[in-house]
């Protein structure tokens, strides 16, 4: 149901269902856990990317066929991981459906790449399943509150372009999982250490006070001075 794979100095996370529109049982949610739990101690691996097999879904939410399967108060989250916080980045690679807890996973990545004809939705709304997997707290973050509402009351679903156009989607390509590697390869590519606290800086500190982000910025931007020392020196020394 779920494939862990190393693709360079990514972690490719697969959800293999696709005979059920990637849709997530309780199984399937043990399984994803376990992978971001592998992701996490896997210190060569600098960013998770999570895709759905088939072509068809990226993945379609709870498996409503098999719902009583999914615990609600799970501590890490119904769905698997949506309740728990990733140490480094992370990647949705999205080709087709991303709907309802499908579009909650891809909003618990950092950034969502997906191709031309995926579609978009909180269509949970029309049989009244309620979103418990972070996204009435991730999407206005994304996207702003009044888009947010406009998706999260209305179950309307929306295309790439759409998507893009208001933020929800980091980047198009006509292969999601290719273009998200590659993303993971430019992210790799730096110091991993100001990329993780950069990250946290922003995440942490997004709703906080100015005085208080300012200050969670500045703590752990002076933990960086020996890695920002080393970057200057490598950059004053490059040959000309």
């Amino acid at each position: 149901m779920i494939r862990y794979e190393r693709r360079g100095s990514a972690a490719l996370v697969t959800i293999d269902r696709p005979e059920r529109h990637n849709a997530v049982d309780g199984e399937t949610a043990a399984a994803l856990l376990e992978a971001f739990e592998r992701f996490c101690a896997d210190d060569s691996a600098a960013v998770m990317v999570l895709t759905g097999a088939g072509g068809r879904a990226f993945c379609a939410g709870a498996d409503l066929k098999a719902i009583e399967t999914l615990d609600a108060d799970a501590p890490a989250g119904p769905m698997g991981f949506t309740r728990l916080a990733s140490p480094k980045p992370t990647i949705a690679a999205i080709d087709g459906h991303c709907l309802a807890g499908g579009l909650e996973l891809a909003l618990w990545c950092d950034l969502r790449v997906a191709t031309p004809a995926s579609t978009f939705g909180c269509v949970e709304r029309r049989w009244g399943v309620p979103l418990i997997d972070g996204g009435t707290q991730r999407l206005p973050r994304v996207v702003g509150m009044g888009r947010a509402l406009d998706l999260l009351l209305t179950g309307r679903t929306i295309g790439a372009d759409e998507a893009l156009a208001m933020g929800l989607l980091t980047r198009v390509a006509e292969d999601a999982p290719a273009g998200a590697l590659a993303l993971a390869e430019e992210i790799a590519a730096f110091p991993q250490d100001t990329v993780r606290s950069d990250r946290q800086a922003a995440i942490e500190g997004f709703g906080l006070p100015l005085q208080d982000g300012l200050a969670l910025e500045a703590r752990l931007g002076r933990e960086r001075l020996r890695t920002a020392h080393d970057g200057a020196t490598r950059f004053s020394e490059r040959a000309r």
